[in-house]
């Protein structure tokens, strides 16, 4: 009886450990990371869920913590808004492009510049600009506002405008959708988000006169702009509904799922 009663305590305690590690349970798909691809993601996993009856979770955590997650085992998929760093590749990763994303360069709707160049906008990043009217703009402190450490979002806009290590941020904030709120009640606050999230309380910046949409991020023409990453263990296998949605996500069959998500997806 003490020994039947000793194995049913170790079952329950591994039951317990996988659970509290937030790998997938049966009929169940659990993806950790990127903050910007919270539209997309939604938008699949709600599809593939209605057609599949599988369920998918999301946690929005960001990219390095998304990245973080699937190396340790604690879900089935990870989400970064950048390419995987060769170290991260050779911990034994695999990075697979979902899709691509405009990072929109946004001011407040008040705000009277409408368009800057790549050199302007690292020219305002680093501090050597730093009131709107060197811009064309109001004679106001420029009010400059990024995203933390280990986000996508930021490795992106700044690998893209050289500014790495560089940027002079007043606030640096843990999501894309704290950037447009801030932005968005800051007459002379600049920042970055992923275009897919960009709301009509902010406004886009063109970028060296080129707009940012999808059809110029599509043909290469607006050129800050970075991939949606889906993240596995390159020797581990997914699990079978795991796997499911990751066939679904990255197949023709989502494609028009992703475009309305306001990205462009990575399969033609």
């Amino acid at each position: 009886m003490k020994k039947a009663m000793a194995g049913l305590l170790m079952a329950a305690m591994v039951v317990g450990t996988l659970t509290g590690c937030g790998k997938s349970s049966s009929n169940a798909v659990t993806t950790d990371g990127s903050t910007s691809m919270e539209k997309v993601i939604g938008s699949l996993g709600e599809a593939f869920q209605n057609e599949s009856g599988i369920t998918v979770t999301y946690n929005p955590t960001g990219s390095g913590s998304g990245i973080q997650a699937v190396q340790e085992g604690r879900c089935d998929i990870g989400l970064s808004s950048r390419e995987l760093k060769e170290e991260e590749k050779n911990a034994g990763l695999t990075g697979t492009v979902l899709a691509y994303d405009g990072i929109a360069v946004i001011v407040n709707p008040n705000n009277p510049v409408s368009d800057l160049s790549v050199e302007q906008i690292a020219e305002i990043y680093t501090g050597q600009v730093t009131n709107w009217s060197q811009v064309g703009g109001i004679d106001a402190e420029i009010v400059l506002i990024g995203r933390e450490a280990g986000s996508g979002t930021r490795d992106g806009f700044e690998s893209i405008t050289g500014t790495e290590d560089a940027c002079n941020y007043r606030q640096e904030l843990t999501s894309t959708g704290d950037v447009i709120t801030t932005v968005a009640q800051n007459e002379a606050a600049i920042g970055y988000a992923s275009l897919a999230s960009v709301k009509d309380s902010v406004k886009a910046l063109s970028v060296g006169g080129v707009s940012a949409t999808e059809e110029e991020i599509k043909n290469g023409n607006y050129v800050i702009q970075r991939p949606f990453v889906l993240v596995t263990k390159t020797q581990a296998k997914l699990s079978d509904e795991a796997q499911k949605f990751f066939d679904y996500i990255t197949s023709a069959d989502a494609k028009e799922q992703i475009l309305a998500s306001g990205v462009v997806p990575a399969v033609d």
